[in-house]
């Protein structure tokens, strides 16, 4: 059985993470390749440069000088020599430097170009948690959702990004680079997905003690699937139709809950946290924290400090037997 060479062992366990569940190498859309792109080639090129700097430094550890050798003496040859070599190293320096500056602003004019879609998005970052914004001539069509995009395969979605407190930073790495949130400015980028998929995004800048919990999902789905769950998230949540969630509801209703939160077609009318609408079609809540799950939503009503320390959502006096049917409310809002 032949041995694995080191190096090549070395080689492949690096780049095992990059492809797959959240990798900017693993590129789905134009952006995103024009990235990878762009990174292969400095590896390549960087990799050539360090390559011969160490043959160059190893020729030059090896060369000796003969022991009764005059310091002082020069030839004129090996001057002539050594001043061609300095100079041609000097201008593919220069060269080098030239030509990965000119790929790298080919690369920024891929990310900041903005080709029309039919999509536009406005995105607000908040401690810790995304709010989304689906913009439309038709007020009637307008809604909000949290921490989950969905889009339509192929077609180009414009990021309007805004941010309510501190400086955030969007960043989906299988379809673009980071771009930043800030408070009282509006960045602007395009995001596309080329295949069908789940994407993982994340606030890519520290942005106090849950940065790392601050995590989004970009769910890009063929055109009819897409319009079918936008239809859906347009509509206000249906009425409970079993005693369990009825009772829930009332607890919903009669609690502080409605002070912060909003479920379209109730009294609750709260702006400053995640509108719960549909709530329960989501796969995650706390921002990507824990799935979406009765348990896991009944855990995050009970201590979400336990779950998400320094969240700003208080925490909720409870009867045991109020606990369940709130879960099974939020839980049933799909």
């Amino acid at each position: 059985m032949k041995r694995v060479s080191p190096l090549l062992l070395i080689v492949c366990l690096s780049l095992a993470g990059c492809q797959g569940w959240q990798s900017a190498l693993d590129a789905h859309g134009p952006p995103a390749q024009a990235l990878a792109s762009m990174f292969w080639i400095f590896l390549a090129v960087l990799s050539i440069v360090w390559l011969l700097t160490m043959v160059a430094l190893l020729l030059a550890l090896r060369r000796r000088r003969a022991a009764d050798a005059d310091p002082l003496a020069t030839d004129p040859h090996r001057e002539r020599r050594m001043t061609i070599t300095v100079s041609v190293a000097v201008a593919l320096t220069l060269v080098t430097v030239i030509s990965l500056t000119g790929l790298s602003y080919a690369a920024q004019k891929v990310l900041f170009s903005h080709k029309d879609g039919a999509l536009t998005l406005s995105v607000t970052g908040q401690q810790w948690w995304w709010k989304i914004t689906y913009e439309d001539e038709q007020p009637s069509r307008v809604f909000t959702t949290a921490n989950e995009i969905h889009i339509p395969v192929g077609e180009p979605v414009l990021i309007k990004l805004e941010a309510s407190d501190v400086i955030h930073s969007f960043w989906v790495p299988n379809l673009t680079g980071k771009m930043d949130a800030i408070p009282g400015r509006q960045n602007q980028l395009q995001i596309q997905a080329d295949r069908p998929g789940t994407y993982h995004g994340q606030c890519a800048e520290f942005c106090g003690l849950q940065h790392a919990h601050m995590g989004m999902l970009v769910i890009a789905e063929p055109k009819e699937d897409f319009e079918r769950w936008r239809n859906h998230q347009i509509s206000s949540a249906m009425p409970p139709g079993d005693p369990e969630r009825q009772r829930g509801m009332e607890i919903f209703l009669s609690k502080p809950c409605i002070m912060c939160h909003q479920v379209r077609g109730t009294d609750a009318g709260g702006k400053v946290a995640p509108d719960l609408t549909h709530v329960g079609s989501r796969r995650y809540i706390g921002a990507g924290t824990l799935e979406t799950t009765r348990g896991n939503i009944a855990a995050w009503i009970v201590d979400p400090h336990g779950v998400k320390p320094g969240v700003n959502m208080p925490t909720i006096q409870l009867e045991p037997d109020e606990v369940q049917p709130l879960a099974s409310y939020l839980e049933g809002l799909k």
